[in-house]
């Protein structure tokens, strides 16, 4: 059965199960009450239970599926035996329905690099914001990120006690994004969605530059992304180093698989090979639309103060 299907469209289909799963170890953690919050290394970078048993069930789930992955994930765990009912070995039958890019059918178990962020806005997961939170499985390709899979396990959280819990979007680039419903800002609406609780002068100076109508301050990459797609959002603009690989290789995928654009505040691509620096040092711009009209305002005081 497996041969069947390209090892890209396999491995998609193993991290959409493997996500939603995450994304219910996320809930358990909160609903058991204690997170186990460890300061990493300062204040505001935060690792809680639900961090280390995510990333152990993610990292070991995939690895044992795909052994020659290369799997890089935020946390630095020790390793250990991981507990069997942390291993997903399922996968959505939806998505091996869907053909593969024929860029990316030939493509071998090792030549692909996975980025896991397993609690994507764990600051505001601990202050009890739940929608800012994410679990990021991000595909890398050559460099290229060209599959991601994004679960927001709060998604609803607030529509009241029979609301279904959670939503899991995925991404190919050259088949497209599901798992959600594609609204724009309206036109000649500026919006800028930037960080909560990363914030600085370089970033509050690039985000005035915009002229924003409106300026959101939110955790979490993958949330931010979210916001683009969703029509609450025109740019995601951080003008800072702290970002990290494995917060915008899955949303990026999501972006740009919609025709959006995602760049370091240079306007220079993302590199996601497994070699790569982790810090995403020269920041991050994002759009679904109009990219130009945001990179052309970001002040050259900025750009100098930031080294790709």
């Amino acid at each position: 059965m497996a041969s069947r299907h390209t090892v890209l469209m396999r491995l998609v289909a193993s991290a959409y199960s493997i996500a939603q799963k995450a994304g219910s170890i996320v809930r358990r953690v909160i609903a058991e009450g204690d997170l186990g919050i460890v300061e990493k290394t300062c204040a505001t970078d935060l690792q809680t239970k639900a961090d280390r048993l995510v990333q152990m069930s993610i990292c070991s789930s995939l690895a044992r599926k795909f052994p020659k992955l290369t799997i890089i994930g935020e946390e630095d765990l020790p390793s250990e035996d991981v507990d069997q009912e942390l291993i997903e070995d399922g996968q959505w039958e939806e998505i091996l329905k869907q053909p593969c890019p024929s860029q990316y059918s030939t493509i071998k178990e090792e030549d692909l690099v996975v980025w896991v962020d397993p609690l994507d806005g764990t600051k505001e997961y601990t202050e009890g914001l739940l929608d800012n939170v994410t679990v990021l499985i991000g595909i890398a390709y050559e460099g290229k990120a060209i599959a991601g899979i994004i679960n927001q396990p709060y998604y609803n959280y607030q529509a009241g006690p029979d609301a279904v819990l959670g939503r899991t979007i995925w991404g190919v680039l050259g088949l497209g994004a599901f798992g959600f419903q594609l609204k724009e800002v309206p036109a000649g609406k500026h919006i800028v969605t930037t960080t909560r609780s990363h914030s600085n002068k370089l970033v509050t100076d690039c985000v005035t530059a915009m002229n924003p109508d409106d300026v959101l301050r939110v955790g979490g990459a993958g949330n931010k992304i979210i916001q683009l797609i969703e029509g609450k959002a025109s740019a995601y603009i951080f003008a800072s180093p702290g970002c990290k690989k494995w917060d915008t290789c899955a949303p990026e995928v999501i972006l740009h698989a919609m025709g959006g654009k995602l760049t370091d505040i240079h306007g220079n691509a993302l590199q996601y090979n497994k070699d790569v620096k982790h810090m995403n040092s020269a920041g991050v711009l994002a759009t679904l639309r109009n990219y130009d009209y945001y990179a052309s305002r970001v002040p050259e005081s900025v750009k100098n103060a930031l080294v790709p």
